[in-house]
């Protein structure tokens, strides 16, 4: 069973593999790809941004432990979609085609994402 969205949950507008700018936070003006989307938390994890420090123990003989890097999830709402004809950070508006499918478009140009 699919589970079920609450009230605060809602549909977030980046996707994996969407190149994205940050807007506010530590980070701010980096921009990378998307690993992941969560949308039960609102959250997503973008390729090289956030970077935190877990520690990490040796779980098998010969295993080693140690510090390891990896990047940790943030709000969607501090993230842009960069279009690539603008080649920065806009809004994304929908537009349907005549075949009825909806595709995403930029505010300022109108190219496809």
């Amino acid at each position: 069973m699919a589970k079920q969205l609450t009230k605060y949950q809602k549909k977030l507008g980046v996707r994996t593999g969407d190149t994205v700018v940050i807007i506010s936070g530590d980070d701010k003006g980096k921009t990378g790809k998307v690993l992941e989307v969560s949308p039960a938390e609102g959250k997503i994890i973008v390729e090289g941004v956030n970077i935190i420090t877990k520690h990490v123990r040796p779980r098998r003989e010969g295993e080693e432990g140690g510090r390891v890097q990896a990047e940790g999830a943030f709000y969607a709402s501090k993230a842009m979609i960069v279009c690539p004809k603008c080649n920065h950070g806009v809004r994304v508006g929908h537009k349907v085609l005549e075949d009825g499918s909806k595709v995403r478009v930029c505010k300022k140009c109108g190219v496809e994402l």
